[in-house]
């Protein structure tokens, strides 16, 4: 094939436009999240309660199978997939902001045409780093703990906790499990609600909430570090507490996307 009749690679589309973050950004985010969850109490704490009962209902389920070992990857890694299960929320934020009148139906419709769309590889990516835990959970449970017996979750939390192989298995896993959190907080963060509100491919999607992470670490850091103690102490009391602070943590997510990348109509600056 010569050059004149070789096929032109299409250009590679350019990534959406960063905006550097501060401090200052994640408490107005904060601030306006809380506004969104106020403004639609009923229907904001609806997702919350959603995942809090798919929460128990796992716990249960896995006790009643006596898969004791699973309840702790559970609950631990049970956070990774509320990026995807926030899409309800930001839904909600955009149209706020928009000062669109919406109602239940509108906010069950489009969150269930985003299988249709680009989040669906998103929510696979999501399950996938989730099914990664709790594989690289069973190996170290095996390797550390071989000789450990336990046939209840009493006796499990005990050789946990309180044996010298409990620790090292617990120090082992929280180091992996800091891994994997990172890696899908760092692909997932911006570009969760980005694919809601943009026709954009997941990868440039990914790479985008990259570059944002990439960009802004402490900024970023310090709002990991608010979702992760947040999400943990929301988890205490039966995972009640999701009620209230998974929406608000969600519409703060929307808000903060919507600070880290610029509008497609907005102009661009000039260096």
């Amino acid at each position: 094939m010569t050059a004149e009749t070789a096929t032109p690679t299409p250009p590679r589309k350019a990534l959406p436009e960063t905006v550097p973050l501060t401090a200052d950004d994640i408490r107005a985010a904060l601030r306006d999240g809380v506004a969104d969850f106020r403004a639609r109490p009923v229907m904001s704490a609806f997702f919350g309660a959603f995942y809090a009962v798919f929460g128990i209902a796992l716990v249960w389920v896995l006790l009643s199978l006596g898969k004791v070992w699973m309840v702790i990857p559970a609950i631990i890694g049970f956070p990774l997939v509320a990026p995807f299960a926030a899409a309800g929320l930001y839904e909600m934020s955009r149209r706020l902001k928009a000062h669109e009148s919406f109602g239940w139906s509108d906010i069950l419709t489009v969150m269930a045409r985003q299988r249709q769309r680009e989040m669906g590889w998103m929510a696979f990516v999501t399950l996938f780093i989730f099914w990664v835990w709790f594989y690289q959970f069973r190996t170290v449970l095996v390797i550390v703990l071989q000789d450990a017996s336990f046939s209840d979750l009493d006796g499990f939390l005990a050789t946990v906790f309180f044996t010298p192989e409990g620790w090292l298995f617990l120090a082992i896993g929280t180091c992996v499990g800091a891994l994997l959190s990172a890696a899908l907080f760092t692909v997932t963060v911006i570009a969760m609600p980005m694919l809601l509100d943009r026709e954009i491919d997941f990868i440039s999607a990914m790479l985008t909430s990259i570059q944002v992470v990439r960009e802004n670490p402490v900024v970023m850091l310090g709002w990991a570090a608010i979702i992760t103690v947040t999400m943990v102490l929301s988890l205490i009391p039966a995972f009640l507490g999701l009620i209230v602070t998974l929406p608000i943590l969600g519409h703060t997510t929307w808000h903060l996307y919507q600070r880290a990348v610029r509008p497609p109509e907005a102009p661009a600056t000039t260096p």
